[in-house]
């Protein structure tokens, strides 16, 4: 069992030259797979500096050498992007700020990965869409994401987690959990493998599209949920991308997609009622507009076309993933009672369904938005 990032907290502290005395180093955020410390420390000419001290998941990802290349080459990437088109560095990129040993990442003596950001001041970080503006808000910070990134090379970077967003592999896993049914789960929801099993197709539209070279392959963040952007306290504005863990090859319209089937919502996502469980067309059509307007041009047509397909995959992925969690005895989501991964593979498939009953309009708000 690992060991509480505490135990060595003293120790990593002393491996960064955060220039000037700490004062303090506390848990910091909502996060729930790496450790994160807010450092405070008392520079001489201003009241305080903080910074993001994190130590990387062991559990989550297993090669923290590779996760670091990417992130270190992405933020440097960005940093430059951003400079040169005349915005703050220091505040709309993420910078890895290296240990006194000039590695990317510290190793402390029990093995533990950390790294460490400066804290962005001014900022803050939203659980939920409490407004259209809101939603738009992250929106058009993913969309400049993509444009700022549009050159990257995506296939330089690491599969930090293989098969991620693999939604034919997802499948494959899925129907082997339930020929196997190995707890006999599969009576409870036969109608829910059912729905999957009859959009089996479904799962091969995106893949299909880049192996035809109809959308290309680019860097993602793969997470594109509303907290994973800080918000400017003043503006109300997406300012600076965070939780690049994830960051890996992949398709724009599952960072599309991800955010809707998060975001174009308002139920929990174990909601038990799914008469609460829709999607918020209005949520749909303010992230598109600003989603596109971030991109600023930087997609293919294609790509736009297939933005409805990113939100029903993504939602059709999640509630595979659910589903089969269930059915092979809840051992990647955690669960806090009985039935909880079904219930929250219901609520992703009664988003797909909805998706489904408004295709036409889903499509429709694309085209407006799309020039």
């Amino acid at each position: 069992m690992a060991i509480a990032a505490e135990q060595t907290l003293s120790e990593v502290l002393e491996a960064f030259d955060f220039g000037a005395p700490v004062v303090g180093a506390i848990r910091y955020g909502e996060g729930h797979i790496n450790d994160t410390f807010c450092v405070h420390t008392q520079p001489a000419d201003i009241c305080c500096r903080r910074f993001i001290l994190q130590r990387m998941s062991a559990a989550a990802f297993k090669r923290p050498d590779q996760l670091m290349e990417n992130i270190i080459g992405v933020t440097d990437y960005l940093g430059r992007e951003i400079k040169e088109k005349g915005g703050d560095r220091a505040r709309e990129a993420l910078e890895v700020l290296r240990p006194k040993n000039g590695e990317p990442y510290y190793t402390d003596s029990q093995g533990g990965a950390w790294r460490l950001y400066p804290f962005v001041e001014g900022t803050v970080c939203y659980q939920s869409a409490q407004s259209p503006e809101l939603f738009a808000a992250s929106g058009r910070a993913f969309g400049r994401f993509q444009q700022l990134l549009r050159d990257y090379p995506a296939d330089t970077l690491h599969e930090t987690i293989p098969h991620f967003h693999d939604t034919e592999d997802r499948l494959a896993k899925f129907k082997a959990a339930v020929e196997k049914d190995r707890l006999g789960r599969a009576k409870d929801c036969r109608a829910e493998i059912e729905f999957i099993l009859a959009r089996e197709a479904d799962c091969s539209v995106a893949l299909s599209a880049m192996r035809e070279g109809r959308i290309p392959l680019r860097v993602t963040h793969n997470d594109t949920k509303l907290n994973n952007v800080l918000m400017d306290r003043e503006s109300g504005e997406g300012l600076c991308i965070i939780d690049l863990d994830t960051v890996m090859p992949g398709l724009a319209i599952n960072d599309f997609g991800d955010s809707i089937r998060f975001g174009a919502n308002h139920s929990a996502e174990d909601e038990r009622d799914l008469s609460k469980v829709n999607l918020d067309i209005e949520l749909f059509a303010a992230y598109t507009a600003a989603f596109l307007e971030g991109a600023g041009g930087s997609l293919t047509e294609d790509e736009i076309a297939l933005l409805p397909w990113g939100a029903k995959l993504m939602t059709l992925e999640c509630g595979m993933r659910f589903l089969t969690d269930y059915l092979v005895g809840d051992e990647y989501f955690h669960i806090s009672r009985e039935g909880q991964n079904l219930d929250r593979a219901r609520t992703q498939m009664k988003l797909v369904a909805d998706m489904e009953a408004h295709w036409a309009e889903l499509e429709a708000i694309v085209n407006r938005y799309r020039k």
